[in-house]
């Protein structure tokens, strides 16, 4: 079984891996995936990341992502409540089993905590319900009343990810084995695009298809099979924003789809737009204007 070190491929090239139409979010929003991980944290955490945005006065703008499988805490605040909650607060977001959509109104900052696939429930023994932002409990064992003030005294992204950083890095629990196996799985199922089936899966992990199932329900709460999906939509999505796409019918036999059509079932039932629609505003906003 391959090293969880091999899953530094979920590190590599990941800065815009994901965000849906990354051009036009960059026009309205500032976004950085950027900030350092401790030595400590590195099994558990991906990233840091920070974002934040001024539309005062301007339109709402519609922030979506095609998410990794991932949990991520959040440090909020701005202008108006977000997910129903007032802020400034701390956010749990359970993994999102489509696509993440939220709509940038006002001014606001996020400063936030990613972890790797599986690596929330590693870290703390708690698997966050699926598809749910709720304010931060007791789940990391810290008070989220502190770890907010002292994120929000500082200005800096960097020097706000280093507070993150400092917090969790003393409760970070020595790495169970079987979470290891899974970050080599899910950094093959990113790497390699001949990883089509979830039985190929299983069988590079040594194992069952049925422990590979409960492997995932474990950490993740999410099906290796649809996880192994988002990760070949996001490669297609990546491909039409890059515009490095002519054949749609090409991308999806070269992402292991039966037939364009099951590749646009699939396509629009997650990111909410059929890939050819997607494909041509892709091609609108790559036009350079009048």
């Amino acid at each position: 079984m391959a090293s969880w070190k091999n899953a530094t491929v979920l590190d590599r090239a990941a800065t815009l891996r994901g965000i849906l139409r990354p051009a036009e979010t960059a026009q309205r929003a500032g976004l950085r995936r950027n900030a350092s991980v401790s030595e400590p944290l590195r099994p558990f955490v991906e990233r840091y990341w920070s974002v934040r945005w001024d539309l005062t006065d301007q339109p709402p703008f519609r922030s979506e992502v095609l998410s990794h499988p991932s949990v991520n805490v959040s440090v909020e605040s701005g202008t108006e409540p977000r997910f129903g909650v007032r802020l400034p607060a701390v956010l749990l977001h359970g993994v999102v089993t489509r696509r993440f959509t939220v709509d940038l109104t006002g001014a606001g900052r996020v400063s936030a905590v990613k972890f790797r696939p599986g690596g929330f429930a590693a870290f703390t023994g708690v698997l966050p319900a699926g598809d749910s932002v709720v304010p931060l409990g007791q789940e990391l064992g810290l008070a989220a009343g502190d770890l907010l003030a002292a994120v929000l005294e500082k200005d800096d992204d960097d020097a706000r990810a280093a507070v993150l950083d400092t917090a969790l890095a003393p409760l970070a629990p020595e790495p169970p084995g079987p979470y290891l196996d899974l970050l080599g799985l899910v950094g093959a199922m990113i790497e390699d695009r001949t990883l089509l089936r979830v039985d190929q899966v299983a069988a590079l992990g040594g194992m069952s298809v049925r422990s590979l199932q409960r492997l995932f329900a474990s950490y993740v709460g999410v099906r290796p099979k649809a996880v192994l999906a988002r990760y070949r939509l996001q490669d297609a999505a990546a491909a039409i924003d890059a515009g490095t796409v002519d054949d749609l019918a090409g991308l999806a036999a070269s992402l292991g789809w039966f037939d364009q059509a099951h590749f646009s079932r699939d396509f629009r039932a997650v990111v909410g737009v059929p890939p050819t629609a997607y494909l041509q505003r892709a091609r609108e906003a790559s036009e350079p204007a009048p």
